[in-house]
């Protein structure tokens, strides 16, 4: 696992409270596929919340926390784990693929990695398109910071290894 800043919180920005996550809930051509996300950056999360509550009229920004019994996942290996430490060229061809809904994701209960967001977007559309060699998408996404997230699709991962610990609300400006 590539869990780095708090082994056992997990965060999720949202507009509402979210005590009892899903993992069917959701688009499917995203980054890791349909799932749950949540990521291990406190500070990513809260961005996260802004940003969809600024979308939505009258909406909260809410990030909510959860523990996560690690060392009983990892125990267990009894779940199949896709981890991306950096962006690379396995991460983008994936994204690529979950993006044209080609489903790379399908059979996998946890994936962990970069988010394809908006300091990343441009040059992983460009190598959609064709406008881009795998390389020269690489050599722009070097220098970028990895943002962190992990799709959680498996229900019994979330109903055996997490806990809900709060909530809470974030100003928005």
């Amino acid at each position: 696992m590539n869990m780095s800043k708090n082994d056992n919180i997990l965060y999720h920005g949202a507009t509402i409270q979210v005590a009892e996550p899903l993992t069917h809930v959701g688009r499917s051509a995203v980054d890791f596929g349909p799932g749950f996300y949540v990521t291990n950056d406190k500070e990513q999360a809260i961005n996260w919340s802004v940003t969809k509550a600024s979308r939505h009229r009258n909406s909260k920004a809410i990030v909510n926390v959860y523990s996560i019994d690690m060392e009983k996942f990892l125990e267990d290996n009894k779940y199949k784990v896709k981890i991306f430490p950096e962006y690379n060229i396995e991460w983008l061809d994936f994204i690529a693929h979950s993006r044209k809904q080609q489903k790379p994701w399908l059979g996998y209960d946890w994936i962990e990695g970069g988010i394809a967001n908006d300091h990343v977007i441009s040059t992983v559309d460009a190598y959609i398109d064709g406008f881009m060699t795998a390389e020269m998408a690489m050599d722009k996404l070097v220098n970028e910071r990895l943002h962190h997230q992990i799709c959680i699709s498996n229900q019994e991962i979330i109903d055996r290894y997490i806990r809900f610990v709060k909530s809470f609300e974030v100003e928005t400006k």
